[in-house]
């Protein structure tokens, strides 16, 4: 079976991995200015909740820049027969939480060098995401293009914490871009602290488990927000990938969409079919983390609401804590083809072809 993992993430041991990336001010900045941690942390805004156990798996510790490629391989990529991993980073998302566009954009650039010029060259299985801030859509949509047309890049990389919805044509600009270099738009969870709204409507959660729980809120009001505005009517290629929010959630907020379009369309002329239909083309949503009810017809069920079977791709997170491996993957059977791979090379057109279907 051809494993495509669609949300793997590549640490550093220290984020002073990217000074020699920057240069003048953003420069001094990240290395004389003030920050949440010492010497080595990336810069983000607090937020109001931390991990009591820490974001990644205790068996990963890598003690040299180098052990995180080699732990991954050991642990991930070849005990599971990963045959494609694509890059999603892990603190770089953070920018987005920062007050200062330019900064943020420098720190984004940054790391978008360091991807290339060490991680995407270690193992031909790794495919990159361009990260960006998306405080300046203007700042983004240049570095897309400064960089989307690189052969092992996939897909541009947002965080959910975000001052506005992301249907906003505040943040068309990015959208423009993603379908000027034929890449998917991609939201992974994180982001929230900082310039950006609490992920909870009703204010801020106390714990970080039950916050993780209900963090979906985030994705649910992104995905109506694009399929409101329009973004598929002005750009019917793009694809949004959701990653990180759970799925089960997705048939009701559809039925709900649906529901008060059909009563209140005229509100937004500019769409032309029911936002489960805009769904259906356009949104792709990982595994990770499938929610794990004790009957699990009922969550096959809601797979089969929101066509799991073409909508969904697999994700291990690797190697947070929640992390997935390829045994565990509650879907059902006649899906797994599709899940695990062959969904993600409808979306990811640059990726490489298994074998078989090259041969087609």
């Amino acid at each position: 079976m051809f494993i495509v993992d669609c949300d793997c993430h590549n640490y550093w041991c220290s984020a002073t991995v990217l000074e020699s990336y920057m240069e003048g001010l953003f420069k001094d900045m990240f290395v004389r200015g003030e920050r949440t941690g010492p010497r080595g942390a990336f810069p983000h805004g607090h937020r109001p909740w931390f991990h009591p156990e820490g974001f990644a798996r205790h068996d990963v510790n890598p003690v040299e820049e180098d052990d995180n490629y080699l732990i991954m391989k050991a642990k991930h990529l070849d005990k599971y027969n990963i045959d494609v991993a694509i890059l999603t980073g892990d603190e770089p998302i953070e920018a987005s939480t920062l007050a200062n566009p330019y900064y943020a954009n420098a720190l984004c650039k940054a790391y978008n060098d360091y991807l290339i010029d060490y991680w995407l060259p270690k193992d031909d299985r790794f495919w990159g995401s361009i990260v960006v801030a998306p405080q300046d859509p203007h700042l983004a949509a240049a570095e897309i293009r400064r960089l989307g047309s690189h052969p092992r890049i996939v897909q541009v990389l947002v965080s959910h914490g975000a001052a506005r919805p992301y249907g906003d044509p505040f943040y068309h600009p990015i959208y423009e871009a993603c379908a000027e270099l034929g890449l998917p738009f991609a939201m992974h969870l994180g982001g929230q602290g900082g310039i950006n709204s609490t992920p909870i409507g009703a204010g801020p959660s106390t714990f970080f488990w039950e916050t993780h729980a209900i963090l979906p809120q985030t994705a649910m009001t992104h995905m109506a927000s694009l399929i409101a505005n329009g973004v598929f009517e002005k750009w019917p290629s793009l694809k949004v990938v959701v990653i990180e929010c759970g799925v089960a959630w997705v048939p009701s907020v559809l039925w709900r969409l649906d529901a008060n379009y059909k009563a209140l369309r005229k509100e937004t002329p500019w769409l032309k079919r029911l936002p489960s239909e805009y769904f259906k083309d356009h949104f792709r949503f990982s595994t990770q983390p499938l929610e794990q009810p004790e009957n699990i017809q009922h969550l096959w069920a809601a797979l089969e609401a929101m066509d799991g079977e073409n909508t969904l791709m697999f994700a291990s997170d690797y190697p947070h804590w929640d992390y997935d491996d390829v045994n565990k993957l509650h879907v059902p059977p006649a899906w797994r083809e599709k899940i695990f791979g062959l969904n993600a090379l409808d979306v990811y057109t640059r990726l490489p072809r298994p074998a078989a279907q090259a041969a087609e």
